[in-house]
């Protein structure tokens, strides 16, 4: 009897050892001083939202520019394409290509007006815009000498839009089961801060540092526990995240004094600035550091906490210094290719504004100096650094956390020898 309980002990053993990382019970000490960290930071942002929350729900701008175009939408019922000047001889003999013009009548789908059917002009020419049958427009109305003028807008895309999101959809939860699931509810908590709170903090002249800060450690702290669970391994993940995120603020602001950057880099802020004076545009230039180097942290900090867990999970009887190491080879893989990935991405991104650089034969010192360029550049270097140390800072804390739990799995299992009592 004894030598089948034995035998029973040690399955349990065997089992225990086999048993994925990611489940370990976490020494209670570890899994307190866990919850303190994250729940100080959490606090910290929640905190931080009242202190910087908007007193007004909508902020008035400059009039004319914040104030949008009315617009209705419309279907297109048939267009009509016409020469509506001939060609002529340019200077050396050349002929001209004839002017053409074209007209479609469309059937107003909302408005005050909806159902008539109204003449739409629309130019034509290298950057023409054909309109077909069937098409669904939004079109700006306006008061002309004569009446109701409509003018083509852009296309509705909210279906299209719509079935894409749904693909999406549908792709991750089937991919990624309930994890899938808990990504896109994160999106929607992402959103909603945005778009409750960070904008509109923004706009009436919130500290835009102070507002980034908080929103992302709002974000992090919720949506990875939405979409990772509730346990050590996502702990480290956010804890790993928010160390690098102050990080980046701290460079960010060294680095924008530092440059000299002024914040007035593109035609958008320009607007921005006549729109709402009470925008702070250097302050919207680290915003957009910190909250812009969120998504690739939260990438990064996810990936190495997975890493280290399953490294151990692989050969339990390794010990933290090991389990660190092997951690930080496949970090130091997945730095080799995030940094280029984020340089080929804006540089995809601003490609035409490149090659008008280009076109205008500026030296490329020149080019990378300007403010506009300048701003990308910052924003690249102070996120990669930023990036970069939350490699070993997330493996670090991974590391002793998962061989903390190893050893008190240890600690609990049944030893050798020891009779188990008779029930």
């Amino acid at each position: 009897m004894w030598e089948q309980r034995r035998g029973h002990a040690e399955g349990m053993r065997g089992h225990r050892h086999t048993e994925p990382a990611a489940r370990l019970p976490v020494p209670r000490r570890v899994s307190v001083s866990l919850g303190l960290a994250v729940g100080a930071g959490f606090v910290a942002a929640l905190v931080g939202m009242v202190l910087l929350w908007p007193p007004h729900a909508h902020v008035g701008g400059a009039p004319g520019y914040v104030e949008t175009t009315p617009t209705v939408t419309a279907t297109v019922v048939v267009t009509r394409v016409y020469d509506c000047a001939p060609g002529g001889v340019l200077p050396g003999g050349a002929p001209s290509t004839p002017v053409r013009c074209e007209t479609s009548q469309v059937a107003l789908t909302s408005g005050r007006h909806r159902g008539d059917v109204v003449p739409v002009d629309t130019d034509t020419g290298a950057a023409s815009t054909v309109l077909h049958s069937g098409d669904h427009v939004v079109l700006a109305v306006s008061q002309g000498p004569t009446g109701t003028v409509y003018e083509f807008f852009d296309y509705q895309r909210h279906t299209s839009l719509l079935v894409l999101g749904l693909v999406f959809a549908v792709v991750v939860v089937a991919v990624a089961r309930w994890r899938g699931l808990g990504a896109i509810a994160g999106l929607v908590v992402t959103w909603g801060v945005l778009s409750r709170f960070t904008f509109p903090a923004l706009l009436e002249g919130r500290d835009a540092f102070a507002v980034a800060l908080v929103t992302s450690a709002l974000v992090i702290c919720v949506v990875l526990f939405v979409a990772h669970g509730v346990n050590a391994r996502t702990s480290t993940a956010v804890l790993g995240t928010l160390a690098s995120l102050a990080l980046v603020g701290a460079l960010g602001v060294a680095a924008v004094h530092f440059t000299h950057l002024t914040g007035l880099g593109s035609e958008d802020v320009a607007y921005l600035k006549v729109a709402s004076a009470r925008v702070h545009l250097d302050g919207l230039l680290l915003a957009g550091m910190v909250i812009g180097s969120l998504g690739v942290l939260n990438d990064v900090t996810v990936t190495q906490a997975s890493a280290v867990w399953e490294i151990h999970d692989a050969n339990p009887s390794r010990g933290a210094l090991a389990i660190y190491r092997a951690g930080m080879r496949v970090g130091r893989d997945h730095i080799a290719s995030t940094i280029y990935t984020l340089i080929l991405a804006y540089a995809g991104a601003a490609l035409p504004l490149l090659l008008l650089f280009d076109l205008g034969g500026r030296a490329f010192s020149n080019v990378v100096s300007s403010e506009t360029i300048a701003e990308e550049v910052v924003r690249t270097l102070v996120g990669s650094v930023g990036l970069v140390a939350s490699v070993p800072l997330t493996t670090g804390l991974a590391a002793a956390v998962v061989t903390a739990a190893s050893r008190h799995e240890r600690n609990d299992a049944p030893r050798e020898g020891d009779a188990v009592p008779d029930l």
